[in-house]
C-alpha cells in the first residue's frame, strides 16, 4: 500500500491501513484540511466547492466521502459527478466558487486514487498553499459545522458549458474541420474521456468516428498512461480502418496522444510543439514549458520571432511562468496543452479542438505534419541511490563537470549543449535521480544519459 503527501494533492492506493494508503480516513482528513484552509483565506460570503472525479473504480465511494466531508465543514458543495480535470476546473470559475477538489489519480493504475485540489481560480494550489493544508492535515484539529450549519449538495453537469467554450474559441474553425471530412479514432480507457470526447468531436463537425473503450466503467482496458507501448489496439486500427488521425486521453482528459495515419505515435512531446506552431501563426506570444519537455517548442516558438522560457516542473510552475511571461501557450511534454485564452489547465479538448483546426488549414496528413518539425528523441533514466545518499552533492559535482556549458538550476541541473541537453531532477518520494536527455538521435540522448550515469556511479562507489 502507497500513500503519498505532496503539495499538490494526496495519491494513494486504495484499502490497507490508514495512513499507508488512501484509506476512508485519510479521505476524510485531507479533505478536512483543505475545508480548513479555505475557510482560512476564503473572502467570499457563501463559500462553495466544486467536486468532480473520473470514472476509476473506488471513485464513488472517495466522492461519497470527500461531498459528505465537505458538508460536515459547512460547505456547499456543487457536484459535477463524473468530469475531466478541465472540466472541473472551468466549472469552479463559472460557479464563482471558492475551490475544486479533483477526484482523479490520473495516468495512474486502477488500484491508486487521489485528490487533486484547485484554488479560486480553478487552477492548481502552490506550493506554499499546498505545506499548509499538509500541516493543518498532520494537527488533525478540525471543526465540523453544527446541525443547522451543515452544507448542502446541488448536482450540475458542465460537461456541455466546456465543450461551448471549447467551441467559441477564436482559433477553433469548425467549419475547416468538418470540410476536412476526417475519419478519427479514439482511445478514452474506460474513463470520463468516454463522454466527454465523442460529444467534442460531434460539435466539431467530425463525423467518422471509432470509438475505442470509450464505456466510463473504470475497469481500464490497458495500462491508462497514453503512452505508444500502452496503445497498440489504437494503433492497430489505424493501419486496417485508415483514419486520418487517432486520439487517446488518459483518465482525467488533461493529456494528450496524437496518432498519425500510419498508426505512428506523432509523439506525446510534440502534441504541445504541434498546437503552439498553429498558435503562433495567429497569435503572437511567448511560450513555456517545463524544463524535461522537448526543445522542439523552443525551435518553433523562435522560428516566429518569439522567445521561449523554461519552468520547473509540475503544471502550477508552467502556468506561474506563463503569467509571468505573458505566453499565448505552454504546457508540458507529456501531451499536456495550456492555452490561456481558454483557461490556464492543462485540457485534452482544447487540445483536439486546436489540432484538428491546425490539420485542417494545413492541407496536410498528420504524418507530413510531424515531419514538418525539428526531431528530437528522448531518453529517461534514473539512478537508485540509498537513502543516505547527499544527493545535493552529487548534482553540485555534475554542475561543477559542466560549468563551461550552459547550466539551468530552477529545478535540479539541466545542462544545455549546442543540439542537445541532459536535466537531473531528485525524487521528492524516495532516493533517486532522474536523468532526462535528448538529442537528435534516440542513441546518442541514451549515451549522454548514461555518460552522467556513470559519472554518479563514480562518485557513490
Amino acid at each position: 500500500m502507497s500513500l503519498i503527501k505532496s503539495i499538490s494533492g494526496i495519491r494513494g492506493t486504495i484499502g490497507g491501513k490508514a495512513g499507508e494508503g488512501l484509506t476512508p480516513i485519510d479521505t476524510v482528513k485531507f479533505t478536512a484540511a483543505y475545508a480548513a484552509y479555505i475557510k482560512k483565506t476564503n473572502h467570499k460570503d457563501l463559500p462553495k466547492i466544486v467536486v468532480g472525479r473520473d470514472a476509476r473504480i473506488s471513485g464513488d465511494m472517495v466522492h461519497k466521502l470527500v461531498t459528505g466531508t465537505l458538508m460536515g465543514m459547512g460547505f456547499d458543495v456543487i457536484d459535477i459527478g463524473l468530469a475531466t480535470t478541465p472540466t472541473t476546473e472551468i466549472a469552479v470559475t463559472k460557479e464563482n466558487a471558492s475551490g475544486g477538489i479533483v477526484i482523479t489519480a490520473s495516468h495512474n493504475p486502477k488500484q491508486w486514487n487521489a485528490l487533486k485540489l484547485l484554488d479560486s481560480n480553478g487552477e492548481f494550489l502552490d506550493a506554499k498553499a499546498g505545506e499548509e493544508i499538509l500541516a493543518l492535515a498532520e494537527v488533525d484539529d478540525f471543526i465540523f459545522a453544527e446541525v443547522d450549519n451543515l452544507g448542502s449538495v446541488t448536482v450540475k453537469d458542465y460537461l456541455e458549458a466546456h465543450i461551448q467554450d471549447v467551441l467559441a474559441l477564436e482559433l477553433v474553425d469548425v467549419e475547416a474541420i468538418e470540410k476536412a471530412n476526417f475519419s478519427v479514432i479514439i482511445d478514452c480507457i474506460n474513463s470520463v474521456g468516454g463522454i466527454a470526447v465523442p460529444p467534442l468531436l460531434k460539435a466539431l463537425g467530425v463525423k467518422k468516428v471509432i470509438e475505442l473503450h470509450c464505456e466510463p466503467h473504470g475497469h481500464f482496458a490497458h495500462n491508462p498512461e497514453p503512452l505508444p507501448e500502452n496503445l497498440t489496439e489504437l494503433t492497430s486500427l489505424m493501419q486496417t480502418k485508415k483514419a486520418d488521425v487517432g486520439f487517446s486521453v488518459d483518465p482525467d482528459v488533461d493529456r494528450l496522444a496524437i496518432f498519425c495515419e500510419d498508426g505512428e505515435p506523432f509523439g506525446e512531446e510534440y502534441t504541445l510543439v504541434a498546437i503552439a506552431d498553429y498558435v503562433l501563426s495567429h497569435t503572437p506570444g511567448n511560450t513555456v514549458s517545463n524544463l524535461s519537455s522537448t526543445r522542439a517548442l523552443r525551435d518553433v516558438t523562435e522560428k516566429y520571432g518569439e522567445k521561449y522560457k523554461a519552468s520547473a516542473v509540475g503544471e502550477v510552475n508552467v502556468v506561474a511562468k506563463m503569467k509571468e511571461t505573458n505566453a499565448v501557450i505552454g504546457g508540458e511534454g507529456n501531451g499536456g496543452v495550456i492555452y490561456p485564452a481558454a483557461h490556464y489547465g492543462r485540457d485534452a479538448l482544447v487540445g483536439i479542438a486546436l489540432f484538428l483546426t491546425h490539420l485542417a488549414k494545413s492541407g496536410k496528413s498528420v504524418s507530413a505534419l510531424r515531419a514538418s518539425y525539428p526531431s528530437y528523441y528522448m531518453s529517461k533514466q534514473k539512478v537508485d541511490l540509498t537513502p543516505e545518499t547527499n544527493i545535493d552533492e552529487i548534482l553540485l559535482f555534475i554542475k561543477e563537470n559542466y560549468k563551461n556549458e550552459d547550466i539551468n538550476e530552477i529545478d535540479g541541473v539541466k545542462i544545455e549543449f549546442k543540439d542537445r541537453w541532459v536535466h537531473l531532477r531528485k525524487s521528492n518520494t524516495e532516493p533517486i535521480i532522474r536523468i532526462y536527455s535528448e538529442a537528435p538521435s534516440i542513441e546518442e540522448a541514451a549515451q549522454l544519459g548514461k555518460e552522467v550515469i556513470n559519472q554518479i556511479k563514480n562518485i557513490v562507489g
